[in-house]
């Protein structure tokens, strides 16, 4: 019974009967049964797609959250996309105050979001995919708290920025529209599909200021000079996806789950450690789309007290849902508190040289500014003061005299 509701699934859902033998000959033959089944049943519930024949539980489900687009600034201005979409019978409302703004729309009414500038907001039914300004790379249809990141980091113009785990690149197209195509946005990703994919992506949206590459971030070397001037770094690391709303949930044993939520979270710290090894690093942002605290505040906990040359920033003090505590200055995003998907964001920063640090047993200790400061321009550490035969003779005289103290205190 279970493997026939699995090839259900697969014929009506997926990507078809893979399996060959009796079962496909079976499917085969009731396919056009179940095809107009399911064809009914969503004229039944008026739905036009399969995803919104999921039950409605307590928390919003994905055709219920509000359709973000981001404004391209390297092809377009906010107002005239804006204008744009008014003469084609869009209602703009102005800028939004708050979230009930944002759950209140309906219809082509739309808003400017209240945290994001350059974001637009958009009904849940807005379909813009098929839209002339998305197609021309005007638009990017990109979840709000997928564009946190980018706009947090805020890199200035001309500045050398990475990213880390790019593909599918809409974050990357973000830090572009933020650098305006000035500078160098080196991006990198192990998957070459998603990597062509991407390219395509930022060729539409007029990002000309990168550099791809088809390369496990691991092992790209901090001290290459190509990045001895990378002050920005935004890590998007493979997670489980646990805050996706619309993606299939994956059954597991408890066993199982803690064991790929144990591997995850340690390659996550395995990234951000690398990334902190940048010599020139100001910044960092860390996010993921999951909700398990072992992938978000565990892996921030630990990489900060890996390295206490660097700091927790805290982000949009207004922003509803926060970290988990103590890490309070990170961001949380779910659908019922921000409508948007489950997300996370923190961000690092390169402590200032000779700050006081508070340490876990409440003691302070003033960090060297070897720990703290990026060497300068060629990475060189400062050469110590050449030995002159006086200064010998004076480390000579202090340790007969030290000596001499010794013998006196034994006696």
């Amino acid at each position: 019974m279970n493997v026939a509701k699995v090839l259900v699934y697969d014929l009506l859902f997926g990507q078809g009967v893979k399996c060959g033998g009796v079962w496909k000959a079976l499917m085969t033959k009731h396919g056009p049964r179940l095809q107009a089944a399911l064809a009914r049943l969503k004229v039944k519930k008026k739905v036009s797609r399969n995803q919104d024949l999921l039950p409605t539980t307590g928390k919003p489900t994905e055709a219920q959250l509000p359709r973000y687009a981001r404004v391209n600034t390297l092809k377009t201005t906010l107002e005239d996309t804006i204008d744009y979409l008014k003469r084609e019978g869009f209602s703009y409302l102005g800028r939004a105050s708050s979230l009930e703004d944002l759950r209140r729309l309906s219809g082509k009414n739309f808003l400017c979001d209240l945290h994001l500038p350059e974001l637009l907001v958009f009904s849940p039914k807005t379909d813009l995919h098929t839209h002339f300004l998305y197609q021309a790379g005007h638009l990017i249809l990109q979840d709000k708290a997928s564009c946190l990141p980018a706009f947090l980091l805020k890199p200035p113009a001309g500045a050398h920025v990475l990213d880390a785990c790019a593909a599918p690149g809409n974050k990357t197209s973000h830090l572009a529209a933020l650098l305006g195509n000035k500078g160098k946005l080196f991006a990198f990703d192990l998957d070459a599909k998603r990597l062509s994919t991407m390219s395509t992506l930022l060729l539409r949206a007029g990002v000309t200021c990168h550099q791809l590459a088809h390369q496990d971030f691991l092992t790209v070397d901090p001290q290459d000079p190509r990045y001895s001037q990378v002050e920005y770094i935004l890590l998007d690391p493979s997670c489980s996806g646990s805050g996706m709303l619309g993606r299939p949930a994956q059954e597991a044993e408890a066993g199982e789950e803690a064991g790929r939520l144990a591997a995850l979270a340690g390659f996550q710290m395995r990234c951000v450690r690398h990334a902190l090894r940048f010599p020139r690093l100001r910044r960092l942002t860390y996010s993921t789309c999951s909700v398990h605290a072992q992938e978000n505040e565990e892996v921030v906990s630990a990489c900060l007290q890996d390295n206490p040359g660097f700091r927790l920033v805290s982000l949009l003090p207004g922003w509803q849902e926060r970290g988990h505590p103590p890490l309070h200055q990170c961001l949380r995003a779910s659908p019922t508190q921000t409508l948007t998907h489950g997300f996370f964001v923190a961000m690092l920063e390169r402590r200032p040289p000779g700050e006081v640090v508070e340490k876990e047993d409440g003691t302070n200790t003033l960090l060297p500014a070897s720990v703290t400061s990026a060497p300068d321009s060629k990475g060189e550490e400062e050469a110590p003061h050449p030995s002159t035969p006086q200064t010998e003779a004076k480390k000579k005289r202090k340790r007969k005299r030290g000596k001499g103290k010794a013998r006196v205190l034994a006696d």
